[in-house]
């Protein structure tokens, strides 16, 4: 039988028994469906475009090879946010390590390089006033901060979504979080005051 994915809403459930059950195909659904949402989530973690590309889809091949573990009473994004998470901080960690070896063979001049090739979100969302204030905060928080912020109010999850993604209770979560906020409104009102 042959699916019409974009004419077809299948959900997330749906498309991930028809993997399991050998139409590779339905999962071009997921992939459809949250193939943004993987970017930004990536770009926000590694802040470079290229990176944050190679890395979500890289994240989807590894879900897939691994969907016939997945529970389906879980929340797919969730599962999928940890992998592509972990590909993320595996990453920065490598890029680390490597601007640190060349760093300690004296090559400052190439660690400048390096380092000012990152490209920032805020050259990503809309050019306004108020949103780069927003992003400005958001980049002088710590990582922590930043990534639970991002998974409330970018990634839309919930509390326990969260929770999941990142292996705390939702107690720490909701802590971090409010925390957190209070934070980045410190962190948008010095930048106001300038």
């Amino acid at each position: 039988m042959v699916i019409n994915w974009k004419e077809q809403m299948l959900t997330d459930k749906d498309a991930i028994l028809a993997c399991q059950s050998g139409n590779t195909e339905a999962f071009r659904h997921l992939v459809e469906k949250y193939k943004t949402r993987a970017y930004y989530s990536a770009l926000l973690l590694t802040k470079n475009s290229e990176d944050a590309l190679d890395l979500s889809q890289d994240a989807f091949f590894r879900a897939f090879r691994s969907l016939n573990r997945f529970d389906t009473s879980k929340n797919f994004y969730t599962w999928f946010y940890k992998i592509l998470r972990n590909l993320c901080i595996n990453h920065i960690h490598r890029r680390e390590k490597i601007v640190q070896m060349v760093h300690d063979d004296d090559g400052a001049d190439a660690f400048d390089r390096l380092e000012h090739e990152d490209k920032n979100p805020e050259e990503i969302f809309e050019e306004n006033e108020r949103s780069q204030m927003l992003w400005a905060g958001l980049n002088k928080l710590k990582e922590t901060d930043r990534e639970i912020i991002l998974l409330k109010e970018f990634d839309d999850m919930s509390y326990q979504e969260i929770a999941d993604a990142l292996g705390i209770p939702v107690g720490s979560v909701m802590s971090r979080l409010f925390y957190a906020r209070k934070r980045l409104l410190k962190e948008v009102e010095s930048l106001n005051e300038l």
